[in-house]
């Protein structure tokens, strides 16, 4: 193992709550795997570059009731190609050669996993976009 893979690897969080069965998938065994904990190491980044297409989309998600909050998220992941690009970029970065080598071959599915776990977790956590000290 090179010393970048060791130390990508070190730095992750570990998820306890990840049940990993031999009758999984291969793309499921890389969600509980990679994506997971790469997700929750660039987590106040996602929450960053979120709160960044706010201010870039002039505010509007703050006059927003908290229904519409989450259907913004959603859109803007989805139909914003270019930030979508962006927030995939912060994930697959944080790969190891290995894990990049299993994405490449299976990245369709794997994007969609990716970013729904990136929907789900901006959702999980809108209250953090409204409040500025706590990334400070």
């Amino acid at each position: 193992m090179n010393e970048r893979t060791s130390n990508l690897l070190r730095i992750r969080p570990e998820i306890s709550k990840i049940k990993v069965f031999d009758t999984i998938s291969t793309e499921e065994q890389f969600q509980n795997n990679t994506l997971r904990p790469v997700i929750k190491l660039q987590n106040l980044l996602l929450i960053a570059a979120f709160r960044n297409y706010i201010t870039k989309h002039k505010n509007a998600f703050y006059q927003l009731s908290i229904e519409k909050r989450l259907l913004y998220i959603e859109n803007a992941i989805q139909k914003d190609i270019k930030f979508r690009n962006s927030l995939k970029g912060m994930v697959i970065g944080q790969f190891t050669l290995e894990e990049y080598e299993f994405y490449i071959q299976n990245s369709s599915k794997l994007n969609k996993r990716m970013m729904n776990m990136v929907v789900n977790r901006l959702k999980d956590q809108v209250q953090l976009l409204e409040l500025e000290e706590i990334l400070l």
